[in-house]
């Protein structure tokens, strides 16, 4: 069973993402409210996913994935940047601090929910090699 975070300050967001994934498929859902929670619970639980909303109290989004990604026990988890922002600027940044990819509010469940499939499938497929 695939570990997901979900770190997004909006509970309603938190709530749309776990039905939408709990009512396609069996995920462990791990939530966190805001940057702070969102790398210690990371650090702790070590999920295979991240969707990790950029604008959280304490630790920005930004600021949370350039630290997962600079420790070697995290480096390695996906980290999915949603943000109500689309600039290039964003976008960039989120790049250079090692997102690996980046969705746009508002999406649709079903589009967040086929690139999660497409991700998780991708990387056990590679790790069965």
């Amino acid at each position: 069973m695939s570990k997901i975070l979900i770190a997004d300050d909006e509970p309603s967001l938190r709530l749309l993402v776990k039905a939408t994934l709990n009512a396609n498929k069996s995920f462990e859902l791990i939530e966190a409210s805001d940057g702070n929670e969102a790398l210690s619970k990371a650090q702790s639980n070590l999920p295979d996913l991240i969707l990790l909303d950029v604008m959280m109290p304490g630790l920005s989004g930004f600021e949370v994935c350039e630290r997962l990604k600079n420790d070697q026990k995290t480096k390695n988890i996906v980290i999915i940047m949603l943000t109500a922002k689309g600039q290039q600027s964003d976008r960039d940044w989120a790049i250079s601090v090692g997102t690996d990819y980046f969705l746009t509010k508002p999406f649709s469940p079903i589009e967040l929910f086929n690139l999660i499939e497409k991700i998780l499938t991708k990387d056990n497929k590679e790790t069965k090699k």
